[in-house]
């Protein structure tokens, strides 16, 4: 939901950066994760939380010096998936997307591209980052395109432009 970037004032709270498409959701949320990358995550409740200036401003339950607020500097605030926000038709989150294996259904037998590693907000059409043996590909999230999405099986089938995968060569 966000990532924390900095204390704020001299009680424990902290400015973080809005991670979420959802952010109304920090007035009802109380029971969160802290996570620093690569490590285990840490429950915590949020007693407050607030947008100011286009960031959240977030205290935290037992946090309640400068000190305290700055050891929290870097995390990531998570919720659990079970809480998350349903998406509509063709809506996907990101991380739903990471690790899907990108297929090309028009040869015979299909042909397995590669897996995709992050997806790229652009403000307009995301772009896919797909690994391949070859190296990296980008790959337009756009219906035209991406023609069958299954994030349970973790398959994108693909119809891209002529060329488009050797774009990036």
């Amino acid at each position: 939901m966000a990532r924390i970037v900095r204390p704020r004032g001299r009680r424990g709270e902290v400015t973080a950066e809005i991670l979420t498409d959802f952010p109304e959701r920090f007035r009802s949320v109380r029971g969160v994760f802290l996570e620093r990358p690569g490590d285990a995550p840490q429950a915590a409740r949020v007693e407050n939380a607030w947008i100011h200036k286009g960031r959240i401003v977030l205290k935290f339950s037992g946090v309640d010096s400068i000190s305290g607020a700055e050891a929290l500097r870097g995390l990531h605030v998570l919720i659990a998936r079970e809480e998350r926000t349903p998406l509509g038709a063709a809506q996907y989150y990101f991380w739903e997307l990471e690790g899907c294996r990108v297929i090309l259904e028009r040869d015979d037998p299909p042909k397995e591209i590669g897996t995709v590693t992050s997806v790229e907000p652009t403000g307009g059409v995301d772009v896919l980052h797909v690994a391949t043996p070859r190296g990296e590909v980008l790959i337009p999230f756009a219906q035209d395109i991406c023609t069958r999405i299954d994030p349970e099986r973790k398959i994108i089938v693909i119809d891209p432009p002529e060329d488009l995968l050797e774009l990036n060569e």
